[in-house]
């Protein structure tokens, strides 16, 4: 089962991303700052990104060996695909809202 995917501002440029699949749940805090937004978002509100990034990370670990804490471009540090493939999951979840 996918978990449910929940992002929460905690101020400036730190986020709380919760992963509940219904039976535990894991919290990440995630920093997104704007210069990560721009190289990776292209034009996506942080909460898209984030969210986006996680499906990304669910694809390929589990919640549970997901870093507790960390900034989005590390993620392309373990995963060095993570530019390129995010880009097309913002693009294509942009055309399926449209």
């Amino acid at each position: 089962m996918t978990p449910k995917i929940s992002v929460a501002t905690t101020g400036g440029t730190k986020y709380r991303v919760t992963l509940d699949d219904g039976k535990t749940k894991t919290v990440h805090e995630v920093t997104v700052t704007p210069a990560s937004i721009k190289r990776y978002g292209q034009g996506a509100k942080a909460e898209d990104l984030l969210e986006a990034s996680f499906r990304f990370l669910l694809e390929r670990e589990s919640k549970e060996s997901i870093l507790a804490r960390f900034d989005l471009p590390e993620i392309e540090t373990y995963f060095p695909d993570y530019e390129t493939t995010i880009r097309r999951m913002l693009r294509v979840q942009r055309g399926a809202e449209s």
